[in-house]
């Protein structure tokens, strides 16, 4: 239980006190009323007596009686045999009106992760129970609350004093004794009178009132009378002296028995107490606000109320939220007007103190003694057996008169009804007398000897009150005897509650036993207890009682924290069906910081539903509003059904705070807003294509975001910024980024231009299971100006704005986003602070009712909010205190600056395809519009495939139609009708990749004059080219412009594009070059320097999926800088080169060296090929060729890079430089084609082009990009090896020296004439190289190959058999050699070796020419003149 102010023992003690009654003459009470109070008020506050006093029991042993108070109350003769309706009400009222007070003691305890914060004490429990056992009505059963004593109080103003306190005697004895009245009860039959004489001082007539005193004392006694004097202030002397007000906190409980009297009857109490009595009770009313005291009387407080168990809060209607303290307010408590005590002094309050202390020492407990005295002697004398009660047994009080049957009360109550001089009751009278004056060890046996007896007649109402109060004298005695007998406690209750049927008797004896459980730290059983006394005929005891038990549960040595909520939850519903209504709200708000995110989301959302409505029926709607949110924000699992009358109680509340306060919008918790996911876009959104042309797709909110495309993009707008400040990036550069998002880079203020519109797209996310409808919705923002102040907070309908998205219908569980415009006229700082919007609760079918019925519906159900944007930026990572907490930076996505206006382009494209063959040409046009009021300039684009398209050259591009519509049937190429002869030599163009456009990724766009005026547009050709490799590719294009008007914030602007191409397969070409085995001076070549043969092979890798019929090789053009094609040595009978699906031709080119190293073209015309030759050194061949170009990768010796110094060179690496260029081609072939295409059972013309570069003579080279295989891992090395020495293998050097043996074929020789036959034979010798070269030749060399063994026998060469020679670069020696044979047959001449070296390094290494295939001779014996040689070339 609760913490209580007064002890265990004293609350029991206050609860059972001597009982005195009061009877005063009216003189007597108008001396009292200047003090604004009656007699028996006058006396409450001091009732306790402050001294001990002293008793002597039947054993003659004393008694000390400490911390004694009496209670002095005015004689009501009305009926008060129990509780009434009227009574409980009243109690309901003590209870409403005590309520804890802000800055009271409040306890916090940590029981796991809980931290609760509640309550310290209950003083609304304690004014309950004080009240209620005040309140408690007389039974038969016991004496504890009879009336032990009279005080009759006379005015010593009256005319004889005498007769006065003669009559109230008389008056007295008639209530006791007459049989008239059934209340008040008393005690014994020979009451206690008490004779006072009240003297007013104010009035004098002092000595008159002594002398009358002095013949009271005559009459009565000087223990039987008392003159009290009061009254003894002046008004004139120290008027502004404070004197204490000690009666307020007590005037409650008489204007309690008062109220109860009048509620009672309608007759008031004997003498002059009516008009009083009533005045005090509506006293007692009037402390309460009319709401509530009217609500409470008029409707009885313990029926169900259905307003606030079910139903909507549509009907409650919210009462007066302002309770006074009553308790606490000495006004509101007042009989009259003005304060209480008012005529008396310090020294008056002594008097009285005085006064009851000379009336308890000297009259009552004197009294009560004597009673006891002699209810012991009565008892011992009527069976004569012993003079001591301790050595008395039921043999000796057994032998009485059979109880009578109980005629007034029924008999499932009590069952027996004692007569009053019955032995039982004799007992009982003796023990509660002994209870009264603290004699509890003579109590206790007294209480367990009758408990005996009346359990032996089955008299039930009787044993039950001897078990109650027998444990309560146990639990009071000294010293503990004996332990607390709870199992009487126990019984009692059982008797009273189930036997008897009385609850008022059982809430009496849980109270007392909760109370003395609790001391002993028994908090179980007292929790146990008090739940056990929860029943439905009482709400209000319930819920008191469910919160002490609530209480105890959480007091425990092991707090059991959700039995407390649990508990605490019951009790707040007990209190709501009561009309409690602030202690419900309480005990729901301490039971919900248990409950709160826990996870118990549906005991949640019942304690904030039920806080929601009782805080509304309080008139406080913002916390109905908080608690209703908590119910919608959550992820609740309650069912559709139950969140749809959540929402609609929740709509109720809000606009009920809105109606009161209309300057600021609250917040709403529906929808949930992902602020993270808000993005903004700034610029027009993108227009659709119109008609043929298809516009930019730039950047848009329905585009995802990616990562890596950012980068891409980024990196390209690097370049175009690059190349528009002379290759230098500005320090000071920023990406654009038209879309903001939670992944790009927010730390800055992003730049916004004016007149164009700011697209925030939020995202709304409805958590429950029913529709929400949102419309009119419109951002919220703050605008500065340059050089103002902020504003105040805007909506979009306030300005030029205006709502993209005017309404929405929320599904369950979906995200919908919504977007919002905003149009910003003025340059400056915008802050963008959330959204407004209307919220209505749509279910399906009648969302679009809701939002377009008439205005009492919207009135009922829309209400209008708003919810701020707060978005948090990323943790921040960079230093050590980042590290070590959580920051996280500014987010800046929605606080853009205003610029000033900036131009504004538009891009559009015609005929631009989706599909293209590999290698295709297509011409298409784009054109540039300015739709904006100022130039622009600087056009530039840049493209992640800048080999894709090219706007040509001035220069370079053909005179072709500048409209689409009159290009349908012209060719992509330009060409020339000149007509040559097959096989001939084409003409050569000398010409720079200068005169083409950029080779780099970035490319300027060729407008007239280079400037776009506002609303002026142009439109150019574009050549595209399809990809080399087949599949789809995706191409972007950045274009880049500037403004005319420089030194503004915004310096560029760009827009984006991306197409999708589809490649599908065309033509392969393979391309090889090998040396010619001619010897230069029997070349047929005009220029005499030898050549190199190039071999193309053609073949048709179309699958005619495309509904290509053929393909038509139509022109061969070369380009490089050191070679040439020389002419087309194909067989004379092949008239045409037309490929179906996968045939192939080969194709075969004599090579020659240039005499300049410039860059030429040449373009080769075939023989019946075509008619008009294509000029391939213009746009767009030209541009894609070069375009297309890649620079030769630097080859490897022996598959490793070796690095070296320009200073000191090995010579290994001269070696193999001079090796390389040996071999180097550097020839690049361009095979022009057309394709016949049927479509639409029309017939078309595809036009196209392939690249082959040949780099190195014998390695082969395809149109088609080889794919890239994967490298394998390589093994981690942590020490770096050195590298190995480069080998000189021989096959490098012996490409040094090309050699060719001149020889006739057949040689007849007459052997029989002359025996020694000799041949003369040429050597030739070519330097390959730039370079000089030592070169030795051996003749004595006999070979041993397999080749050699096959011919004939051997033969010598005669003459000089080793030569050594130098040649200069590319220079051609010619040796004549001479072999000799001795007989006839086949000889191999293949056998002089030659050795090759670079001057002045390395030693000789053989040439190749050793491993070629044999040089044979024929020797043939004759004994005639040959007739003649014929020559034979062997390579």
């Amino acid at each position: 239980m609760a913490q209580c102010v007064q002890s265990v023992q004293e609350f029991v003690q206050d609860s059972f006190v001597p009982m005195v009654a009061v009877l005063c003459s009216e003189e007597a009470e108008r001396v009292t009323r200047k003090n604004n109070l009656n007699f028996a008020e006058l006396l409450r506050p001091f009732c306790r007596l402050t001294s001990e006093g002293h008793i002597r029991d039947p054993n003659n042993q004393v008694q000390v009686v400490k911390n004694l108070r009496i209670c002095v109350n005015n004689v009501v003769t009305s009926p008060n045999t129990a509780f009434s309706p009227a009574q409980r009400r009243v109690l309901n009222e003590v209870v409403l009106s005590c309520q804890p007070q802000e800055g009271t003691a409040t306890n916090v305890i940590t029981a796991g992760d809980c931290d609760l914060n509640f309550s310290a004490t209950t003083p609304w429990f304690e004014a309950y129970r004080e009240n209620f056992l005040q309140s408690m009505p007389a039974s038969e059963h016991e004496f504890l609350n009879h009336y032990l004593a009279c005080l009759l109080v006379v005015s010593s103003t009256e005319t004889v004093p005498v007769e006065q306190f003669l009559k109230l005697s008389q008056e007295q004895h008639r209530i006791q004794h007459s049989g008239d009245y059934t209340n008040p009860k008393w005690f014994i039959p020979n009451t206690l009178k008490y004779y006072v004489l009240l003297h007013d001082m104010s009035e004098g007539g002092e000595q008159r009132a002594d002398s009358v005193y002095e013949d009271m004392k005559q009459r009565y006694g000087h223990q039987g009378c008392y003159l009290l004097k009061m009254n003894s202030r002046t008004f004139s002397a120290e008027e502004d002296e404070q004197i204490p007000d000690p009666w307020s906190q007590y005037l409650h409980r008489n204007n309690l028995q008062s109220q109860v009297s009048a509620a009672a009857t309608d007759r008031g109490p004997v003498s002059c107490q009516g008009s009083q009595g009533r005045k005090s009770t509506n006293n007692f009313l009037h402390r309460f606000p009319p709401g509530e005291a009217s609500n409470s009387l008029e409707s009885h407080p313990l029926q169900l109320d259905t307003a606030s168990s079910s139903g909507s809060l549509h009907t409650l209607s919210a009462v007066n939220p302002e309770l006074k303290k009553g308790a606490r307010d000495p006004e509101s408590l007042a009989g009259g007007a003005g304060s209480h005590g008012a005529s008396l002094t310090l020294n008056d309050h002594d008097h009285i103190r005085q006064f009851i202390q000379e009336f308890t020492f000297r009259g009552l407990l004197p009294h009560i003694e004597k009673n006891i005295r002699q209810l012991n002697d009565q008892l011992v004398s009527r069976k004569g057996l012993s003079r001591s009660l301790f050595t008395a047994t039921k043999k000796w009080f057994g032998g009485g008169k059979v109880p009578e049957k109980g005629i007034s009360e029924p008999k499932s109550t009590c069952g027996l009804l004692y007569p009053p001089e019955a032995p039982e009751l004799q007992i009982r009278k003796m023990a509660d007398l002994c209870f009264l004056v603290q004699h509890y060890e003579l109590a206790y046996s007294c209480y367990h000897t009758a408990k005996k007896d009346f359990l032996s007649d089955q008299a039930m109402l009787y044993a039950a009150g001897a078990l109650e109060m027998a444990a309560v004298s146990a639990f009071l005695q000294a010293g503990a005897p004996r332990p607390y007998p709870a199992h009487y406690m126990d019984t009692a209750i059982q008797t009273y509650r189930d036997v008897c049927k009385n609850m008022v008797l059982a809430e009496r004896c849980a109270l007392l036993s909760a109370e003395i459980l609790k001391s002993q730290v028994k908090y179980s059983d007292a929790a146990t207890l008090l739940i056990k006394m929860t029943s439905e005929d009482s709400d209000l005891r319930s819920a008191l009682l469910l919160e002490q038990a609530a209480h105890c549960f959480i007091n425990m040595r092991n707090p059991m924290v959700r039995k407390f909520a649990f508990h605490m939850i019951l009790a707040g519903h007990r209190f709501s069906k009561a009309g409690q209504r602030r202690h419900a709200l309480r005990c729901y708000c301490q039971a919900m910081q248990v409950y709160k995110e826990r996870g118990w989301s549906l005991a949640e959302d019942h304690i904030n539903f039920t806080i929601g409505r009782q805080s509304f029926t309080l008139s406080h709607p913002e916390n109905a509003v908080t608690a209703f949110r908590q119910i919608l924000t959550n992820d609740s699992r309650q069912t559709a059904t139950q969140q749809g009358a959540f929402l609609r109680e929740y709509l109720y509340v809000y606009k009920s705070v809105v109606l009161g306060n209309e300057d600021r919008l609250p917040q709403l918790p529906l929808p949930c807003i992902h602020s993270s996911a808000t993005r903004v876009y700034f610029g027009h959104e993108r227009r659709l294509a119109e008609g043929e042309k298809q516009a930019a797709t730039h950047v848009s909110l329905d585009q995802e975001y990616d990562q890596d495309l950012a980068a891409m993009w980024c990196h390209l707008e690097e370049q175009l910024v690059a190349a528009a400040n002379r290759g230098i990036v500005p320090a000071t550069f920023q990406p654009t980024q038209c879309c903001l998002n939670s992944q790009t880079d927010n730390l800055r203020f992003p730049l916004a231009v004016a007149e164009e519109p700011i697209i925030v797209e939020v995202t709304f996310r409805n958590p429950l299971k029913v529709p929400l409808a949102l419309s009119n919705l419109s951002l919220l923002w703050r605008f500065t100006a340059e050089g103002a102040t902020p504003s105040e907070e805007k909506t979009t309908e306030e300005s030029a704005g205006e709502a993209v998205t005017n309404e929405e219908a929320l599904t369950e569980g979906v995200s919908s986003p919504a977007r919002l415009r905003l149009l910003p006229h003025s340059t400056g700082q915008l802050n963008i602070v959330g959204v407004v919007y209307n919220l209505a609760a749509a279910s399906s079918g009648e969302g679009a009712l809701l939002l377009s019925t008439g205005q009492q519906a919207l009135e009922v159900m829309v209400v209008r909010g708003r919810q701020d944007l707060k978005i948090q930026g990323p943790r921040l990572n960079q230093t050590k205190e980042d590290k070590m907490l959580v920051r996280h930076g500014q987010d800046r996505r929605l606080d853009p600056i205003i610029t000033p206006p900036m131009p504004l382009m538009e891009v559009f494209f015609l005929q631009f395809p989706t599909a293209l063959l590999c290698g295709e040409i297509r011409k298409a046009y784009v054109e540039f519009c300015n739709v904006s009021g100022g130039a622009l300039c600087g056009l530039r684009v840049a493209s992640t495939h800048p080999d894709f398209f090219t706007f040509g050259s001035q220069t370079t591009t053909p005179l072709t139609p500048v409209s689409p519509t009159s290009a349908e049937n012209c060719s992509a190429y330009k060409t020339t009708a000149t007509t040559r002869q097959p096989g001939s030599v084409a003409s050569e163009t000398l010409v720079s990749a200068k005169d083409f456009s950029q080779l780099s990724g970035v490319m300027e766009i060729p407008i007239e004059g280079g400037t776009l005026q506002p609303g002026e547009s142009t439109q150019l050709p574009l050549w595209l080219r399809g990809p080399d490799q087949e599949g789809v590719h995706e191409i972007n294009f950045l274009f880049y412009y500037e403004s005319t008007t420089k030194g503004i914030k915004i310096s560029h602007r760009v827009l984006r594009h991306t197409v999708f191409i589809c490649a599908s397969r065309s033509l392969s070409v393979q391309a090889s070059a090998c040396r010619s085995s001619v010897p230069p001076h029997h070349s047929v070549d005009e220029k005499g320097s030898g050549g190199t043969l190039v071999f193309v092979d053609v073949e048709n890798i179309n699958t005619s999926e495309a509904g290509v019929r053929e393909f038509h090789i139509i022109q061969v053009s070369s380009s490089s800088r050191h070679w040439c094609l020389h002419k087309c040595i194909n067989p004379a009978n092949d008239k045409d080169c037309k490929l179906t699906s996968r045939e192939r031709a080969k194709l075969c080119f004599r090579a020659t060296r240039c005499k300049y190293v410039w860059s030429f073209e040449y373009s080769v015309l075939k023989h019946l090929w075509i008619f008009l030759q294509i000029i391939s050194s213009s746009t767009p061949c030209g541009d894609f060729f070069f375009r297309g170009c890649r620079p030769p990768q630097p080859q490897r010796v022996d598959g490793t890079s070796s690095r070296t110094s320009s200073t000191n060179k090995s010579p290994a690496s001269d070696i193999s430089n001079i090796v390389r260029k040996c071999n180097e081609l550097d020839l690049n072939i361009i095979v022009i084609w057309k394709a016949y295409v049927v479509e639409d059972n029309k017939q078309l013309i595809l036009e196209g082009q392939l690249h082959v570069a040949l780099q190195t003579i014998g390695k082969e080279a395809s149109s088609l990009t080889p794919k890239e295989e994967a490298q394998e891992m390589a093994l981690l090395k942590f020490k770096a090896e050195v590298p190995a020495p480069v080998a000189l293998l021989s096959a490098e050097l012996s490409q040094l020296i090309k050699t060719n043996l001149h020889y006739p074929e057949t040689y007849t020789h007459p052997f029989v004439q002359e025996s020694l036959c000799v041949v003369p034979v040429t050597l030739t010798l070519s330097n390959c190289s730039s370079a000089p070269v030592d070169v030795l030749i051996d003749l004595r060399h006999k070979s041993s190959s397999p080749e050699s063994l096959e011919v004939h026998s051997s033969f010598t060469w005669v003459g000089q058999t080793q030569y050594k020679l130098q040649l200069k670069p590319l220079e051609v020696l010619c040796l004549t050699l001479r072999a000799c044979f001795l007989q006839a047959g086949v000889y191999n001449l293949n056998t002089p070796r030659v050795f090759a070296k670079l001057a002045e390094q390395g030693a000789m290494c053989e040439t190749s020419q050793q491993a070629a295939s044999p040089a044979l001779i024929i020797i043939n014996s004759a004994r005639v003149q040959p007739q003649g040689d014929v020559l034979g070339l062997l390579d």
